[in-house]
């Protein structure tokens, strides 16, 4: 049975799919702009995703706001299931006063990485323009890179689905956390054949919440806190077992 402190799959998925839809979009309006290995008008393609990334602000807030709502609901749920008997001091870490700050920030912070994806594929756009023009790489090879814009935006959104939902449960296990006094946390992975060397040595080890340790190649960082990360913490919960 796999720990409740996990990141929500399912929350992960429908984020995936929500940001795949933004791919769609941004893969037909750079297809309408390119000729072969040429943009023909690099300046009205740079205002249209410009336009398009404004144009997705409202939209961003709406999903994030009710993902990150689902994501708190899960790691609730979580807390609650774990607390033997859930007393003054537990029932008071369910407020969400306990994380208003922390999904705040993050919420801030999802909505931007949703309005950068189509300036990140412009960008991508320009650059292979440039390179099939003086010579860097070759014309057919470049139309070809062109053409798998929606590819790579897709890529790029499921990796960003997988990495801030991830994100978003350590920060929010943490804040809740800290609220009740709870320092410490067991690592664990999702113990899979996918799981990387380095984190797989940390499962099953306690840490600090506010002393990460250092992961080879990675630096200093908690489960779930780097790219594409699945690992959660597990909080060690004050006066339970």
């Amino acid at each position: 049975m796999a720990n409740k402190f996990s990141a929500s799959r399912t929350v992960e998925r429908r984020f995936g799919v929500e940001l795949r839809k933004v791919a769609r979009v941004i893969g037909a309006m750079l297809n309408a702009h390119i000729d072969g290995p040429t943009i023909r008008d690099q300046k009205k393609l740079a205002e249209a995703l410009a336009a398009y990334s404004d144009a997705l602000g409202p939209w961003a807030e709406r999903v994030v706001g009710n993902l990150l709502k689902d994501v708190s609901r899960s790691n609730r749920k979580a807390w609650e299931s774990r607390a033997a008997r859930i007393g003054g001091q537990m029932k008071n870490m369910m407020s969400e006063t306990a994380i208003g700050s922390v999904v705040q920030l993050l919420h801030r912070r999802q909505v931007e990485l949703i309005k950068s994806l189509p300036l990140e594929a412009g960008l991508r756009a320009q650059k292979l323009a440039q390179e099939a023009a003086i010579g860097g790489r070759r014309a057919d090879e470049v139309a070809a890179e062109l053409m798998r814009t929606e590819q790579v935006t897709a890529s790029r959104a499921t990796l960003i689905a997988r990495t801030e939902i991830a994100k978003a449960n350590a920060a929010i296990t943490q804040a809740r956390a800290q609220y009740v006094g709870a320092t410490h946390y067991i690592w664990r992975t999702a113990e899979d054949g996918d799981v990387r060397e380095s984190h797989a040595e940390m499962n099953g080890k306690v840490f600090r919440f506010d002393d990460p340790p250092y992961v080879e190649g990675e630096g200093k960082h908690g489960p779930g806190e780097f790219p594409n990360c699945r690992c959660y913490a597990e909080p060690i919960i004050p006066g339970t077992e």
